[in-house]
């Protein structure tokens, strides 16, 4: 041992601290840390993911190409700077990048005075240079970061969720970028008009069919669009178009859950995959209620949630997760994924049977928990059911409970979710997946929808109203529907 070694190991001995700890990091405070101030932290890690003119990336896959401004990447990961990882992340996802948009747009971040906020101002130029350039159709999914199409699948939730976080943006923008952002808006509707009830690629990138998400994205567009006091053009299709999806989406019901990609012309509740493959019950679902028109009191929303959470969290299901086991023992979790026969953890080229939990999934599912009990304050009623009722029952709400505790009781599971994301974080940077067994960060690092799904749960989280004392007493069932 050197004498500077020797004054190191003597120094942390005369205070207190054992030597055979080695060095150490703070551990984060999980249990204590509160929610919404985090995700004021949070905004700053998704934001690096985000380029303006003073902040430039260079694509790795091609050398001398810069980013546009406004272009979201979906993470900083590729082959050569993440080990294990075979996929490319360093790309703009129109659906990604409008997820984004809707966080930024709701942060309240500083705007230049006689201007705009400048990151939407931004995200306008880039959506509109993408949608310029895309090939072949308006519907292309993934651009590079100068804005020209990556060979890539037609995903027509993303003109649709796109145009929501333009709308979104809009009193945020200046009259030259406002008017950008019409134009998009209109040209997007123009194009989802001729294709909303036509196959496309879903959520996942795996297969194409009629999407439960899809649908229920382009039914809040639409809604949005006709509804909107900026000057937008309402196409005179529009309103046949909001009543045919809102009776697409009853076809998905396969009498036990939503069914996440139907067959075309095979009936309502017909996967378009098959059984075998476990593609159902799908976490797209509720990632339709999050981002799309399915209400949070749809029983039958709550039905397929129920089977969701218990796929990962029973320790009696093939799809259970172990790190849920001992999370639990933590008061925090479970952690959920995409789909029981997911094989999907950053490298194709090795599947895992039954994937890995991801961050956005379990927020995602902590945020219907946040809506849902935000509903139950307002209306002053619990949509308990007899298909809703194993939903309730996994937080401990019966018939018996009042309005109030089934309300705390929601937000409660709502919490222990978003703290099980924290506590499995490297210090607050989200990756993508979790390990179903170890709960350490797997995939790519630093997944932009990662943040913005979490953010996205402490707004719904924050945004709750109280009850007033007449009806806080009342039972879930006296105040509920019964089916």
């Amino acid at each position: 041992m050197n004498i500077t070694s020797t004054i190191y190991h003597t120094a942390r001995a005369r205070a207190g601290v054992p030597l055979a700890l080695g060095r150490q990091h703070p551990k984060a405070a999980y249990q204590q840390t509160e929610l919404a101030a985090l995700a004021n932290y949070l905004i700053l890690l998704m934001l690096r993911n985000v380029t303006s003119d003073g902040y430039v990336i260079e694509d790795p896959a091609n050398s001398g190409q810069y980013s546009a401004p406004g272009c979201v990447i979906a993470a900083p990961s590729f082959p050569a700077n993440t080990p294990g990882v075979d996929q490319d992340y360093v790309y703009n996802w129109v659906r990604d990048a409008a997820i984004t948009a809707i966080e930024i747009a709701a942060a309240g971040l500083p705007v230049t005075p006689g201007s705009g906020m400048p990151s939407l101002i931004d995200y306008v130029s880039f959506a509109r240079l993408c949608q310029t350039n895309a090939h072949p159709t308006l519907g292309h999914a993934c651009f590079t970061v100068a804005g020209q199409p990556r060979p890539w699948t037609e995903q027509n939730d993303g003109p649709a969720i796109q145009s929501l976080a333009l709308l979104q943006a809009y009193p945020q923008l200046d009259t030259a970028t406002q008017a950008t952002a019409r134009q998009v808006i209109e040209t997007n509707v123009s194009y989802l008009l001729g294709a909303y009830q036509k196959p496309t690629t879903n959520l996942w990138e795996e297969h194409e069919g009629l999407s439960f998400f899809a649908r229920s994205v382009q039914l809040r567009c639409f809604r949005a669009v006709a509804a909107n006091t900026h000057g937008i053009g309402v196409a005179a299709d529009v309103p046949t178009a909001i009543a045919w999806l809102e009776s697409a989406l009853q076809d998905h019901w396969n009498g036990s859950y939503y069914v996440t990609m139907l067959a075309p012309d095979a009936g309502p509740g017909v996967s378009i995959v098959p059984e075998e493959l476990g593609y159902d019950p799908n976490i797209d679902i509720v990632s339709a209620c999050v981002y799309g028109a399915v209400p949070a009191t749809d029983t039958r929303l709550l039905a397929t949630a129920a089977r969701l959470r218990s796929q990962w969290a029973d320790p009696n299901s093939r799809a259970f997760y172990p790190i849920n086991a001992a999370d639990q023992t933590r008061g925090i979790g479970p952690l959920l994924g995409r789909y029981p026969g997911d094989t999907y953890d950053g490298d194709v080229a090795h599947p895992v049977s039954g994937g890995h939990p991801w961050a956005l999934c379990t927020c995602n599912f902590a945020e219907l928990y946040y809506r849902l009990a935000n509903e139950i304050d307002h209306a002053g009623t619990v949509p308990l059911d007899s298909l809703s009722e194993d939903f309730f029952a996994q937080v401990g709400v019966t018939s018996a409970t009042s309005i109030a505790d089934a309300a705390v009781a929601l937000r409660s599971a709502g919490d222990a979710m978003l703290r099980a994301v924290i506590y499995h974080s490297d210090r607050y940077e989200l990756s993508e997946q979790f390990d179903g067994t170890s709960g350490y960060e797997k995939s790519v690092h630093n997944l932009t929808w990662s943040y913005a799904s979490f953010l996205s749960a402490v707004r719904a989280r924050t945004s709750g109203s109280k009850l007033s004392g007449k009806v806080a007493g009342k039972s879930a069932r006296a105040a509920g529907s019964k089916k």
